[in-house]
């Protein structure tokens, strides 16, 4: 059984670094979590570090804008890896070839265009139609205030008689956006490959985004993986990531699963206790909230 705790300051001492999610535990898509931020601001003043580990199929330097958007302020972190920046790698290293489709909003274009060095490959890519493309690249639905993956169905079909590999650059199939819950760039690629496609994908809980967030940890001093606190609430995502790479995980119950594990503010022992045998994980620590 998890254990159930009610303040990051509870264990804190026990971890030179946390790994944290962002959408669900530290902002809504909408705003900052007012609790949250002053839990990683308390934890850095203590001598912890904290690097925000986010499937946002936007590159860091996107990420950080956003965040300055939503008033999380800067002294609340030290550093920053995406889901986009991992897929950028793959990307540019010719992966999906030269000629991609981009399925996603027009505010994901930086994604084709603003890297980070230690990203940077060596191979032009070019944005063009399915029926000239090499392969896809999904940061998430054209409109996803008012589209769902079945909008998509045509399309994906005509992508997998053509061959075409799927480079999902968000694994996460929805988030909440403030009290509306949104379809991103993992249902695209969860159809792609229902239809028959092949998609590949590079944030949580797969490796490549672990790989990254190590060599930028790397960059903040050595700390061993022993002393690493993965916080996130995706059980699908932030806790079977976090788990998979042997790290100690806190899921945010209160996020994507509040309504299977009780309150958002608060888990319920019995229905926390049922739901995680039931995903069959088993995270170190539970909490409604980060706070």
């Amino acid at each position: 059984m998890s254990q159930i705790i009610r303040a990051l300051a509870e264990i804190g001492a026990s971890y030179d670094a946390v790994l944290c999610d962002l959408w669900g535990c530290l902002h809504n898509g909408v705003t900052a979590f007012p609790e949250a931020v002053a839990a990683l601001q308390a934890y850095r003043a203590q001598g912890g570090k904290v690097l925000l580990l986010t499937n946002s199929p936007r590159p860091k330097s996107q990420v950080i804008l956003q965040l300055d958007e939503l008033g999380v302020p800067r002294d609340a972190w030290d550093e920053v890896a995406t889901s986009g920046d991992a897929a950028q790698a793959a990307m540019t290293a010719g992966q999906f070839g030269t000629r991609v489709h981009h399925i996603g909003p027009e505010r994901d274009l930086p994604f084709f265009t603003d890297m980070e060095p230690d990203i940077q490959g060596e191979t032009e890519i070019r944005r063009v139609p399915l029926d000239e493309a090499e392969g896809i690249v999904c940061t998430g639905l054209d409109n996803d205030d008012t589209e769902t993956p079945e909008d998509y169905k045509a399309r994906l079909m005509l992508a997998k008689q053509a061959g075409l590999p799927l480079l999902c650059a968000n694994p996460d199939v929805v988030v909440d956006r403030g009290e509306t819950r949104i379809f991103c760039a993992g249902a695209i690629a969860e159809l792609y490959t229902e239809l028959g496609g092949r998609s590949y994908y590079f944030g949580k809980p797969h490796p490549p985004i672990y790989d990254l967030a190590r060599r930028r940890l790397t960059g903040l001093g050595r700390i061993s993986d022993d002393r690493v606190l993965v916080i996130g609430d995706g059980p699908a995502t932030d806790v079977k990531g976090g788990i998979a790479e042997d790290y100690d995980t806190l899921f945010v119950t209160g996020g994507l699963a509040a309504a299977q594990t009780g309150t958002a503010e608060h888990p319920d022992p019995e229905k926390l206790e049922a739901y995680l045998g039931e995903i069959e994980m088993s995270p170190t620590y539970a909490i409604g909230r980060l706070r």
